[in-house]
């Protein structure tokens, strides 16, 4: 594409200065072009800069960074792992603006992939809280965990637990969990490749690849909250700075030693970005800040609550540990396990109003009178027209979904709240992990018979829980197995509700948070009443029983696996799958 000189002016730049600026630049000609093979705190630092300037990016690194950068005597060539480049310079600039002045804003200039690896599913979830950060976990439902790292299973060892007498009683119950995985695993798969044979013209590949990731979700319920899992991050200084000072107040001690871990790497790629964290007036006063707050927020909880540890009737109803057909996640529908709190009743006229607002003159609330004047099939008609027609759930509506919102209590199986946890456009709160709530038992386990022994995997889990909690309670989590249930709150406006109730009713997903999921749809349509916002939701899907639920993703991704291979393009030799549900970004 030619730009024209009329629409865009171009900066003029001597040979020598466009030679310069081609190494750390894509181009030196256009509107647009993004920076290269410099480290993040110049990055930051130009931005910084760029905001209190009337420069031009590349003119501003001219006069002001080009001569430190070149003199520092860098290789010149398109190299990725060059970070030395003008770094003293940008560091200066950075503990100017932001540290001195704290212009919180320059942190958001720069980010960092970071690869947090051999973290439990405790830890993982602390990792994935924070909203202005991206992640991505290790699938439970493509890895088969009996594998060992260095002749040990895949669980995290505590470091005060292992020097106290309850090290060999820990190792060997978690040992055992891992045993009965190992065995579930193939149970499972000869079970489903059995009831669910290969249809004719359906790949053996992709059935092959179904059934095992229908086996693995089956049994996953197994493993321990201990489990180790792989979780990549990218974020920005200020999300890193944020997240680290959460870590360092954390109860639990394996979170506080991975920040500082963290910290110590991070620090190698933007160390003016986290100069605060421990320094005592800024991040260490935060951080004893919210480690105050929730320590007396437990002790009042204790005291002006009559039992807050006790399981309630309610609780009771919703799943004992019997090992029978009645606690599985298709008859737990009457037992309110996932009810709708809060919701504003006048929420959809608001939202409709929303809707027509950016197209009129007229102020908000005189748009709201004239929508609750309105007959339902011209609410309907507005509705339709904003939503238009989606030919897939990606195509989303927009922001006026926002103006009304819904508050979920959910009792769930910890693997199905360690899934919809990720979504973060919403408030999300859990509860303590533990036995107490029961645990979810799958109907496939019962009819492959694997119930008896599931149930003794979970009765040795919640003993081992028992056992830890007298000495090492913040510990004693590690011993519970993802069947067991969680309480937790889910706080979402429509807008995000549509985004992931969609994604998580689809049939390749989990049974137990398809049905959580499900459950929300009918309560937003029937409790609330808001049938329109029900229905925009067109990809929700319904069914109970998904089948090989992966089935028609496997066999997409082998046609595109074969096109590649028609394009002379090669797909990784170790590709299972892609675009798995424990994979999936949050909106």
């Amino acid at each position: 594409m030619t730009l024209s000189r009329d629409i865009y002016a171009v900066e003029e730049f001597t040979e020598d200065e466009a030679q310069v600026l081609r190494r750390y630049f894509t181009n030196v000609d256009k509107p647009v072009f993004a920076l290269k093979n410099l480290p993040e705190v110049v990055k930051g630092a130009l931005f910084a800069r760029y905001s209190r300037t009337h420069l031009s990016l590349r003119r501003l690194f001219l006069d002001e960074f080009a001569d430190d950068v070149e003199s520092e005597g860098q290789t010149r060539t398109d190299d990725p792992d060059i970070t030395g480049v003008g770094l003293q310079h940008a560091q200066e600039l950075y503990d100017r603006v932001f540290f001195d002045y704290g212009d919180d804003s320059v942190a958001q200039l720069g980010g960092v992939h970071l690869a947090c690896e051999q973290s439990s599913n405790l830890l993982t979830k602390v990792l994935e809280w924070g909203r202005i950060m991206s992640y991505l976990e290790q699938s439970t439902r493509y890895i088969v965990y009996d594998q060992r790292i260095s002749g040990r299973y895949r669980f995290f060892r505590p470091p005060e637990l292992m020097k106290s007498p309850l090290a060999a009683r820990y190792v060997g119950d978690m040992d055992r969990m891992f045993d009965d995985y190992s065995t579930f695993a193939k149970s499972m798969n000869t079970y489903f490749a059995a009831n669910l044979p290969r249809n004719e013209g359906e790949s053996e590949l992709a059935h092959r690849r179904a059934v095992r990731a229908k086996a693995l979700d089956a049994i996953r319920g197994v493993l321990p909250a201990a489990t180790l899992s792989n979780v990549g991050i990218y974020g920005s200084g200020q999300g890193y700075e944020a997240l680290l000072l959460r870590m360092r107040a954390h109860p639990l001690p394996e979170v506080r030693n991975y920040s500082d871990l963290m910290l110590a790497e991070l620090r190698k790629i933007i160390p003016s970005f986290l100069r605060r964290v421990d320094v005592p007036d800024r991040g260490v006063v935060t951080s004893r800040y919210l480690q105050d707050n929730a320590e007396a927020s437990q002790r009042i909880a204790n005291l002006r609550l009559s039992d807050p540890s006790a399981t309630t009737m309610a609780d009771a109803d919703i799943g004992n540990n019997a090992a029978d057909s009645s606690n599985n996640t298709k008859d737990t529908s009457a037992d309110n396990a996932v009810r709708l709190l809060d919701f504003d009743p006048d929420g959809e006229d608001k939202m409709i109003a929303a809707m027509l607002y950016p197209h009129s003159s007229l102020p908000e609330h005189e748009i709201a009178e004239q929508v609750a004047n309105m007959t339902p099939a011209e609410r309907m008609e507005i509705v339709n027209a904003y939503c238009g027609e989606r030919t897939n759930r990606r195509h989303k509506p927009g922001r006026a979904l926002e103006r009304t919102s819904y508050r979920f209590e959910v009792l769930s199986d910890y693997g199905a709240f360690r899934d919809l946890q990720r979504h973060r456009m919403l408030t999300i709160d859990w509860q303590p992990l533990s036995p107490k709530h029961g645990y979810y038992l799958g109907a496939d386990l019962i009819d492959a018979g694997v119930a008896p022994a599931f149930s003794d995997a979970m009765e040795r889990s919640a003993a081992l829980y028992e056992t830890l909690a007298e000495d090492f309670g913040e510990q004693a989590p590690y011993a519970v197995a993802l069947a067991y249930r969680i309480r937790y709150v889910m706080q979402m406006n429509a807008r995000e509700a549509m985004h992931m109730i969609e994604l998580r009713t689809a049939p390749q997903g989990h049974p137990s948070y398809r049905w959580v999921c499900q459950q929300m749809h009918n309560l937003i349509a029937n409790q609330a009443g808001h049938t329109a916002v029900a229905a925009m939701m067109t990809f929700v899907d319904l069914s109970s029983d998904a089948g090989l639920g992966r089935l028609q993703a496997e066999i997409r991704t082998e046609a595109k696996a074969t096109a590649q291979m028609a394009s002379n393009i090669r797909p990784h030799p170790n590709l299972v799958t892609t675009g798995g549900e424990d994979h999936k970004p949050a909106s």
